[in-house]
Formats: C-alpha cells, sequence, structure tokens
C-alpha cells in the first residue's frame, strides 16, 4: 500500500471506533453471553416454564392467596354493580356511584342508576368546543409548539375525573337511566371518538387558518358552531338526542309506586340530590414527586371551558387514609382512582404488592418506588372507582381497602376490588372527600394559590 495512504486510512479506522461508541461489539457480547448460563439446570427449568406457560400464573404468590378476605369492620351501604363496558367513562360510573347510594336510601329503592349516556353526550360535546377555543388561542404559535403539538395529539377522549362530573352535572343536571338508555356506541365508544378525533383535527387547521388570516371575532364563532352543529349531529346519531324533559317515578324495593312527574334534568338532580354543592367536594392527591401540603392545578383538565380544571391538594398517603377513613365511618362513599392493573388479580378481586413474584422467576431485582415509577409513566392513574370500604387492626390501623368497580358483577369479587393497604402506598393516587371530613389545618391548606401544571405533565392521566 502507498505509505502516503496508510495514515488516512488509519485515521478514517480510528474515527469510525470513536463513531460507534456505545455499540455492542465481539467483546461486549461475549461477556453479556458469558453472564448467562444456558447449562445451568435451574435455567433451563426456568426456560421450560416460560416457554409453554402464560407468565402470570408462574409468578402467582400461592402463599399470598391464603391471606385474601373480602369482609370490612366498615363499609358503605351500596347495591348493585354498573358496567362500563367498551368505554373510558369509569371517572362518570364513579361519580354516580359515589352519588346513587343517596338516592337508593331516600327513596328506598332496590335499585337505581343515573344516564351516564346523558351525561357522556355532553361531556363529548363539551370538549369538543374547549378543543375548538384552545386552536384559535394558540393559532399564532407555529405547528411544533408544546400546545400545539399537544392539541393535535389529543383532540378529546372519554378519560376524566371528579371535576369533570361536577362541570358536567352543574351545567346539565342529571337524569335517571330509563330516561337516556345506553346504546351500543356508547357502550363502545372506539369508533365514533375516531371519527370526532379526525373531525376536530381537521376544524382545528381550518380555524388556524382563519386566525391567521385576520378574520373577525364573528366569522370565527360563526364558523365554530357550525363545527359544533356536526359534531352535534354525530353525537345524536350515536347516542340519541338528551331529553330536555321526561316523565319518572319512583318504585321502592316493596314495589310502592311513587307520583308520576315531569322533570328537567335540573329539577331531577334537585330533586333527588338536594341543595348540592359540589365544591364542597376536594380532590386529595398522594404525588411524591411533589412538594406535600400544596395546591395544583392540571391546565385544561377540565371538560367545559367555563368550568373548573383538576385542582387537587397533595399530601402523604397517611392523610389520604384518614380522611378517608371518616368518610366512609359515616357511610359516604369516595370517588378514588389508582394503577388498577398493577399486581391485580383479577379472579379473586384481589391487588396486592406481593400477588406477583416476578423477582423471584426471573432472579432480577425490580427496584423503583412510587416517585420514580411516575416519573418514568412506568405507572400512573389509569382508573376510577369507588372506594366503600375499609378493615383494620385492633388499633383501629387499615389493614384492608375495597372499590365498588364499574367492570359488571362478573369482573373480580363480585364486582368489587379489594386491595391490602401497602397496594394503597404504592398505587392508589387520588380521591374526593367531603370538607366536613376534613380538619381545620387540612381547610386552610384548601385556600392557598394553586401551582398550575402544564396538560401533559407526568401525572395528568385521566380515569377511564
Amino acid at each position: 500500500m502507498n505509505k502516503k495512504i496508510i495514515f488516512p486510512v488509519l485515521l478514517l479506522a480510528a474515527m469510525n471506533i470513536s463513531a460507534q461508541q456505545g455499540s455492542i461489539g465481539n467483546v461486549q457480547l461475549e461477556q453479556i453471553r458469558k453472564s448467562y448460563n444456558a447449562n445451568d439446570p435451574a435455567t433451563r427449568a426456568l426456560t421450560n416454564a416460560l416457554t409453554n406457560n402464560e407468565v402470570k400464573k408462574l409468578v402467582l404468590n400461592r402463599q399470598n392467596l391464603a391471606t385474601i378476605d373480602h369482609n370490612f369492620k366498615y363499609k358503605v351501604k351500596v347495591q348493585g354493580i354498573s358496567d362500563q363496558k367498551q368505554s373510558g367513562r369509569c371517572w362518570m360510573f364513579t361519580s354516580m356511584n359515589v352519588l346513587r347510594p343517596l338516592v337508593i336510601e331516600k327513596y328506598q329503592l332496590s335499585s337505581f342508576e343515573f344516564s351516564h349516556n346523558y351525561l357522556y353526550f355532553w361531556d363529548v360535546f363539551e370538549k369538543a368546543n374547549l378543543y375548538l377555543e384552545a386552536q384559535v388561542k394558540y393559532a399564532g404559535k407555529p405547528m411544533s409548539d408544546l400546545y400545539v403539538d399537544w392539541l393535535f395529539k389529543n383532540p378529546i377522549g372519554d378519560g376524566g375525573v371528579w371535576s369533570s362530573f361536577t362541570n358536567l352535572a352543574d351545567k346539565y343536571g342529571l337524569v335517571p337511566k330509563e330516561a337516556m338508555p345506553e346504546t351500543f356506541a356508547s357502550e363502545n365508544t372506539a369508533w365514533m371518538m375516531r371519527v370526532i378525533s379526525t373531525k376536530l383535527r381537521e376544524d382545528g387547521l381550518k380555524l388556524r387558518e382563519l386566525v391567521n388570516q385576520k378574520s373577525k371575532p364573528q366569522q370565527l364563532e360563526t364558523t365554530k358552531i357550525s363545527m359544533l352543529g356536526e359534531i352535534y349531529r354525530i353525537l345524536a346519531l350515536n347516542l340519541g338526542e338528551p331529553p330536555t324533559t321526561f316523565m319518572y317515578r319512583f318504585v321502592t324495593k316493596d314495589g310502592d309506586l311513587g307520583e308520576t312527574k315531569e322533570f328537567t334534568p335540573k329539577t331531577f338532580m334537585a330533586e333527588v340530590l338536594g341543595p348540592i354543592d359540589f365544591t364542597q367536594y376536594v380532590m386529595l392527591m398522594n404525588d411524591p414527586t411533589r412538594e406535600y401540603y400544596k395546591m395544583y392545578e392540571i391546565e385544561y383538565d377540565r371538560n367545559v371551558m367555563e368550568g373548573r380544571n383538576w385542582t387537587y391538594l397533595n399530601l402523604p398517603n397517611e392523610e389520604l387514609k384518614r380522611f378517608a377513613m371518616a368518610s366512609i365511618k359515616n357511610n359516604r362513599a369516595l370517588y378514588a382512582s389508582c394503577d388498577v392493573g398493577k399486581q391485580l388479580n383479577s379472579d379473586l378481586g384481589y391487588s396486592d404488592i406481593d400477588n406477583y413474584d416476578f423477582e423471584s422467576l426471573y432472579g432480577i431485582k425490580f427496584g423503583m418506588n412510587k416517585a420514580q415509577r411516575i416519573q418514568t409513566f412506568e405507572s400512573g392513574s389509569s382508573h376510577g372507582m369507588a372506594l366503600i370500604a375499609v378493615d383494620v387492626d385492633t388499633n383501629e390501623v387499615p389493614v384492608k381497602w375495597q372499590f365498588e368497580n364499574s367492570w359488571g358483577s362478573s369482573s373480580g369479587h363480585n364486582g368489587y376490588l379489594t386491595f391490602s393497604d401497602t397496594w394503597f402506598n404504592e398505587y392508589l393516587f387520588r380521591v374526593v372527600v367531603q370538607k366536613d371530613f376534613l380538619d381545620e389545618n387540612t381547610l386552610k391548606l384548601l385556600e392557598q394559590k394553586s401551582t398550575l401544571l402544564p396538560p401533559w405533565d407526568p401525572m395528568f392521566q385521566a380515569d377511564e
């Protein structure tokens, strides 16, 4: 080889090695292979087990099964299990499940359900309006802007939280299930929401164009109303039109017939719930990634333009438990949400941090704590349920809790989910408590100005 070109070739080779820094080469791969001994008898046995069986059955902790007990010292008087079917409306079912025991007790009913379909119609409709207004607000920003990017990625969804329910109930009232029953689309929402999302993204582009063309506010409003008319049409064709008035009477558990009356959604809510003030219900959160005893608010986490954002007081777990116990002891169910799938034995309706032992099976340590799981998106609130029961030891310290779920009576333990107190610590995130059950110091904390968090924050995950 010509000596004049040897140096450039060597230089290129050195540059290539440098460029590949961090890649897996033969030396590294050999080290990794040596760390795994395929001929070890225990390793062969594990390979045989894992390649021929469902992993969840292999990691089921048999010793933990003997500890399962679905009896409770303190339990709210509840009746009946609801079923959200294939929809992301758990937050709505949970909110109504918190309130319906009051109706059943007041009128001595054998069963009762509010219409989820009615409120779902208005939820989607109002979310569409909020989305279009946000597109107008951020129309001057480039498509790469964080807010614009978030809007187009998340035009609409089924999810929500307690404040989503109260925003709708305050504005549109409530109706019984018979006044607006479920439809196939309300129980199987994916395709309808996909169609609406497509339309809203298209409408968002049109509104951005009009704003950037310096269109007058009246033209923007007229265009938006026309767009909402199309959304209303899609909803009405799939869900039916919400009633403005309806006839209804109560039938007691003994078969006694009440008087048939004409109601509007607002007068019906007033009739069954009385002068309820939803501002007297507050959300308490356990988010160890943030400072405790502080108020936080998630921007754009609402469904109604003029409604309340998701706002919460961040507290240690022990504080959440104390107030939750006070509520349950007073026969008041609570809205609660958690990372439902973690360590869930769905067959038995039981969740505990020791239900499934992946560490022993794989011989690998899994060591993230709650804060680290939140920060890395490994864990977050995914499902809302009514918290209805707590069991305690001889010192009145909680040992286990129970949810009333909305997955039907065949799910879990006859529709309920029992979970250990240690699971509460790791995977329960928020509860909604009436102010009557809070102490004076906590009530004062609620007066703080909230720290505003962006809608893409790791802890923003609407319950579904």
